[in-house]
């Protein structure tokens, strides 16, 4: 196996949401000890319903949110709790794409001062020349013009201004990125040009991104590895491939049965999992597995116990179905 780049242990995310003095305690634990590796050059897609903690989780990362516990470890260092000094050399390697192209971007700055800020920020590069020039060249690594250098993010469409969005987070030359849903908000024809642009970035630059997204198709085309994630848990996590074509955890299974089909002959002899009953609160979540409540195979022992991942091949899966 190639070279760990990020390790996330035990990871946990909570989020104090109690309305009053007097009120009852309410915690959110959006993210709730979520362990796994991504290795260097490597794309790890996360997928999982919207409210799972998949975009917590890519934002504790990237130290946005504190973590409430666990341990994130880059290039083998522990970054869990660093602050000043660290935190912002830590940035200088680890960066995020964001879901919404134009709210993350300055509407007032034009596209050359977003794309230059990081450089000055962290001092990259001796004149405001030779920033210009760099500016200039990751226009055209992202497929703008140079000449584009002066206009404002509403002058260009929601796929340039994701371009712009990305040329901003490799101006720092990172080694991992964080691609939040970076494809969600464009149109399907765009979402492409985007993915092969994120492709050819990587084979050219030897990035590894964490790429979270809720199309699975997407995800499967772009990613070395999936990970599931439910509930603010992790359920299975395995090559691309092998989740795709054969899923293991029943959750899993329900994700890819509602994906498309192109071919119509193929779409009516596919069956589809429809799972009965809500998202649980992940403020009161479930006892012990948190998708007992939805899955067509628990048991009494799903109601006591959380299962812990289990190998099975190249795979781990949260499930006790799958115990030796």
């Amino acid at each position: 196996m190639s070279e760990e780049i990020l390790k996330v242990e035990d990871l946990k995310t909570y989020f104090d949401v109690t309305k009053g003095l007097l009120s009852k305690k309410q915690i959110v634990k959006a993210v709730d000890g979520v362990s796994f590796t991504i290795y260097k050059n490597e794309t790890f897609g996360l997928v999982g319903e919207s409210g799972c903690g998949k975009s917590t989780l890519g934002r504790t990362i990237v130290k946005i949110y504190d973590p409430t516990g666990g341990k994130i470890e880059y290039k083998q260092k522990d970054i869990t709790k660093i602050k000043g000094a660290e935190l912002k050399q830590f940035r200088k390697s680890v960066q995020m794409i964001f879901q919404d192209p134009y709210a993350s971007l300055n509407s007032r700055m034009t596209v050359g001062e977003i794309i230059r800020e990081p450089m000055e920020i962290h001092h990259i590069y001796d004149t405001s020349e030779e920033r210009d020039n760099r500016v200039r060249e990751l226009l055209n690594i992202v497929g703008l013009k140079a000449d584009h250098i002066r206009r404002y993010p509403h002058e260009f469409s929601g796929g340039q201004r994701q371009r712009i969005g990305i040329a901003r987070t490799l101006a720092l030359n990172p080694d991992f990125i964080v691609c939040d849903e970076p494809i969600s908000a464009l149109d399907v024809s765009i979402q492409a040009q985007v993915i092969n642009l994120l492709e050819k970035i990587q084979k050219e630059m030897g990035i590894s991104y964490l790429f979270i997204a809720h199309d699975l198709s997407m995800v499967k085309h772009i990613s070395d590895r999936i990970g599931v994630m439910y509930l603010g848990n992790l359920v299975e996590v395995g090559p691309s491939d092998d989740v795709y074509h054969n899923p293991l955890h029943p959750y899993t299974k329900a994700l890819l049965s509602a994906v498309p089909v192109p071919d119509p002959k193929l779409a009516k002899s596919k069956k589809r999992i429809v799972l009965e009953g809500e998202l649980p609160s992940p403020i009161n979540p479930p006892s012990g597995c948190r998708f007992r409540t939805r899955c067509p195979n628990a048991t009494e022992r799903c109601a006591k116990e959380r299962p812990g991942m289990v190998q099975v091949g190249q795979r781990q899966v949260a499930c006790f179905l799958y115990e030796k």
